[in-house]
């Protein structure tokens, strides 16, 4: 546990401490307040008389505030500093830095170099040797030199996509340090042990440094994906991490070839747990495509599972010569293969028992492997199409039996010369004992299994003696008979197993040697035989192909890398020579991950009795406390001196409004008077200056609807108003915008512009109630539906259009609406009006009803200027208003008479001015009746 990282300059001032009982004492202590008196004269001069005053005790908590303000002044004399750096090294020796640059120090490399360039820098100032080296370098060399070729070294080094290699470090630091023993040994850690039985630590110390400092940074990033299988629905994968403190969630990414995400999931940790396991669910054929995962937001080596053909699945096709016993599933020629087969492969068989309709039936599924168990002679029709699957890269199985012992030798599908009839072993007819396996070879699938204890077989079919007959056998009894077979056919192969596929033959179906013999055939082939071929397993070895880098990303650059040994020395986990990435070709390939499969990330264990000074890493650079602390404290002094101001009462003679202000430019004049990083957040707000310029000026504004033309339509529109607008009248407008009505403020605008458009999105509820809200608070919407030459002779309905309406209507509470009257404000407002065309005429403007709307329930109603909050037409108003950046129209009137666009633009501005002035051009409607009621 390290202490509190502060330190005092000057810590013979905290000694002040102890003065604080007297400065209570003085502190309690306040003159008494003023007191005032109002006229006359007389009784002040009588209140003014000399009398003798005794002081009163000073409020405890004012008392307290000026103990807090003296505290912080005896701190900050004193000098604190926060993370205060120990620059003091040995002096009995050189500076020894060992650091891992593995995979886990990624995410913090930056911090590791400014931590040991800090201490390159101490041993400089000191005169000092440094002796530098990197546990996941290939190369070793801890002898002593300079500060300056240490930190050439330093800015040389980065992350490896490797675990250290803390033995190979362990012997450069012994030969090195053979005569003499380090001043100082700082060892920059990833904090993770290479394994359970990892004594890095207690090794380190017998080179008897004066000083061992341990650096780590608890490895906040240092989280793996350790293991993956792909099931029978769904992925599992396997995660571990080193800190396990809190609980925590990470999404798995499961990504194609291209890189591009296709699945995800999620694994939680909990609370003190170091591993986890989350499942991606998925379509087997999807996951087929799966090339690797990693983990959401963490980019290394560890992070990052690389797969290759071996892991995807194979869809496997069981086809039996006997249909079996449904009473004795054990005796059944497919029950010990498909439970085999069942963890690693997505099994199928046929609908029917005709294996003429059978086998085409299963070969158009395209699988990978095709298991025929005790199936003799096959139909003619068959021969031909599954040789063809074969030679596309299908890989044929097929297990002997009584059938097969008793069919013609000259069948082109087994792979070699089979005897005629079986061999049996042991029994009172034979002289020969039942066989036990033998080594399994060094090529094909099986090299690197361990010799089959336990395993008898009793019964076999013999292949005819051949020269190439030892080439072809993957595996043979003890008395050098082969088991199994395997004859190679273009891009496929065709395997034969010498024994039945249940245990009345041999032992074999029975024990786990079986489950893997399979597993490993069927990795052998192909993800559907029309597809491209893996890794050749029976290859010696593999080239690099694609390497891993740190950060989890494949690259073409082979570096020092070797070609990948698949027999059986192939390494489970990354080495020097053979570092995470994929090994082969673009045809096919091998994965080889960081992490053996099942690791587990532990922390790095200091044995008992060890002294070790625990350090962090560099990154918070020592801040000095002083400042802050007086600043501090000169603002608690002008709180006291409100305060003692506020008692006396010298606010109470100023008016309210002045005493705000000053109270106010006070605050805001201690605000510029503080340090960087405590002032005042500024009252200004995002948004603020779009807001000042939408008040600022008249806006014509429109919907935007989300189909570009509709959108530049409705621009062009109000911006041929907004010209008409300014030459006619005294009216200037700014340029006209377009609302988002789901998050633009709608209050700045008199009346929004709505042309309606069947093929655009519909408004989602929200926004239509934002539109309902916006009518309520005395705006005014306009609803164009342009559909006026449309429906011309049309008596079948609403358009498209008008049914859009009726859709966003459908959830507002319009009051009741009538076309506008020939004695309505808008029919004067400006020009005298009969009529509102648009590109169109004939389409009436519909307003809100004005004696309807008296007595209307309606929540949407006129405000209190009279002015209606809905416009419904259908003329097209913005089509005839539109113009182009000359001024020229964009789109002609219906019919061409261009006086229809004239009234068309004196349409709007009567609408424009009708919403400016709402009952003010209506009263001078009515001044004769007003005059009349007046007697005049």
């Amino acid at each position: 546990m390290m202490g509190l990282p502060l330190a005092f300059g000057a810590p013979a001032i905290l000694g002040a401490l102890l003065a604080l009982p007297l400065i209570w004492w003085l502190l309690k202590l306040t003159p008494p307040r003023p007191k005032y008196e109002v006229f006359p004269p007389l009784r002040i001069l009588a209140g003014v008389l000399k009398r003798e005053e005794t002081p009163s005790k000073s409020p405890w908590w004012l008392t307290l505030l000026r103990m807090l303000m003296a505290a912080i002044v005896i701190f900050a004399l004193a000098d604190p500093v926060l993370n205060p750096r120990n620059a003091t090294l040995s002096g009995d020796g050189p500076l020894l830095l060992v650091v891992d640059n593995s995979w886990a120090t990624v995410g913090d490399w930056d911090r590791r170099v400014e931590t040991a360039t800090t201490l390159i820098g101490d041993a400089a100032d000191r005169s000092l040797p440094v002796a530098i080296l990197f546990t996941a370098d290939q190369a070793q060399d801890a002898t002593p030199g300079t500060p300056a070729v240490a930190l050439e070294k330093l800015a040389a080094a980065s992350p490896h996509p490797l675990r250290p290699d803390r033995t190979r470090t362990l012997e450069a630091l012994r030969t090195s340090f053979a005569s003499e023993r380090p001043g100082t040994l700082a060892y920059i850690a990833d904090g993770i042990a290479r394994d359970p039985d990892d004594a890095f630590l207690a090794n380190l110390a017998t080179l008897s440094p004066a000083e061992f400092r341990l650096i780590e940074n608890n490895g906040p990033t240092a989280i793996a994906i350790t293991g993956a299988n792909n099931g029978s629905d769904a992925l599992s994968v396997t995660l571990s991490r080193l800190n396990a403190t809190k609980a925590r969630q990470v999404i798995v990414e499961a990504q194609d070839r291209q890189g591009r995400v296709i699945a995800s999931g999620t694994a939680d940790f909990a609370a003190g747990a170091t591993e986890a396991t989350g499942q991606i669910a998925a379509p087997f054929e999807l996951r087929n495509d799966f090339a690797r995962l990693s983990i959401t937001g963490v980019a290394s080596a560890g992070a990052t599972y690389l797969l290759d053909d071996g892991f995807r699945r194979r869809k496997v096709a069981l086809v039996s010569g006997d249909s079996g016993d449904g009473f004795q599933p054990l005796l059944s020629p497919l029950y010990y293969i498909e439970r085999a087969l069942g963890p690693y492969a997505d099994v199928v068989k046929p609908g029917q028992t005709d294996l003429a309709v059978a086998i085409p039936e299963i070969l158009k599924q395209n699988p990978s492997a095709l298991v025929l168990a005790d199936v003799g002679r096959l139909p003619a029709d068959v021969y031909a199409p599954l040789q063809a699957w074969i030679e596309r890269g299908g890989t044929l199985i097929r297990f002997a039996g009584p059938r097969l012992a008793a069919a013609a030798a000259d069948d082109p599908l087994v792979p070699v010369m089979l005897r005629q009839g079986e061999r049996a072993l042991g029994g009172a007819l034979s002289w020969a004992e039942p066989q036990p396996l033998a080594d399994f070879p060094t090529f094909g699938p099986f090299a690197g299994m361990p010799k089959p204890q336990g395993i008898l077989v009793k019964r076999q079919v013999l292949a005819e003696p051949s020269p190439d007959l030892a080439a072809r056998t993957w595996a043979s009894l003890a008395d050098g008979t082969p088991l199994v077979t395997v004859q190679e056919k273009r891009a496929g192969r065709v395997v034969l197993f010498h024994v039945s596929a249940e245990a009345t033959w041999s032992d074999l179906p029975i024990s786990g040697t079986f489950v893997e013999m399979l597993r490993r055939i069927v990795q052998l082939t192909r993800v559907g035989a029309a597809q491209t071929d893996t890794a050749q397993s029976t290859a010696p070895a593999l080239p690099p192909f694609r390497l891993l880098t740190e950060r989890g990303a494949l690259t073409a650059e082979a570096r020092t890398a070797r070609p990948l040994s698949l027999g059986p020395d192939r390494p489970q986990a990354a080495t020097f020579d053979n570092p995470p990435g994929l090994y082969g070709t673009e045809d096919g390939f091998a994965a080889l991950n960081l992490l053996p499969s099942g690791a587990e990330l532990r922390p790095l264990a200091s044995p008992a009795g060890l002294v070790i000074a625990r350090e962090p890493m560099a990154g918070t650079a020592a801040v000095p406390l002083k400042p802050g602390l007086l600043s501090t404290a000169f603002l608690l002094l002008v709180l006291d001196s409100l305060i003692v101001l506020f008692m006396g009462g010298a606010f109470a003679r100023l008016p309210k409004r002045a005493a705000t202000a000053a109270v106010m430019a006070l605050a805001f004049g201690l605000a510029a008077g503080m340090p960087s990083g405590q002032t005042f957040a500024s009252d200004a707000k995002p948004g603020d200056e779009q807001i000042l310029e939408r008040l600022d000026n008249t806006h014509l504004a429109y919907v935007v609807t989300g189909e570009q033309d509709v959108d530049r339509l409705s621009e062009q529109g109000l911006q041929g108003l907004t010209d008409f607008l300014t030459y006619r009248t005294t009216l200037e407008p700014a340029p006209p915008v377009g609302v988002d009505i789901t998050k633009d403020d709608l209050s700045f605008y008199p009346i929004i512009f709505w042309p309606i458009s069947a093929t655009a999105p519909m408004p989602s509820a929200a926004a239509i109630s934002r539109i309902d809200a916006y009518m309520r608070a005395g705006g005014t919407v306009l609803f164009d539906t342009r559909d006026q030459i449309s429906t011309l002779g049309n008596d079948s309905g609403p358009s498209a259009n008008g049914e859009r309406l009726q859709a966003i209507l459908a959830n507002i509470d319009i009051p009741p609406l009538e076309p506008v009257p020939s004695d309505h404000v808008l029919t004067r407002s400006f020009y005298l009006l009969q009529g509102f065309p648009g590109r169109y005429e004939g389409s009436p403007l519909w307003v809100e009803a004005r004696q309807e709307a008296q007595s209307s329930n309606s929540g949407v109603a006129s405000s209190g200027d009279g002015v209606t909050p809905i416009m419904i037409t259908g003329n097209d108003l913005l089509g005839a208003w539109a113009v182009d950046a000359n001024g020229a129209s964009v789109l002609p009137v219906v019919p061409a008479d261009e006086m229809q666009r004239e009234m068309s633009f004196r349409s709007g501005v009567n609408i424009m001015m009708y919403m400016l002035t709402g009952n003010y051009k209506a009263d001078q409607v009515h001044v004769p009746a007003l005059l009349e009621r007046l007697g005049q």
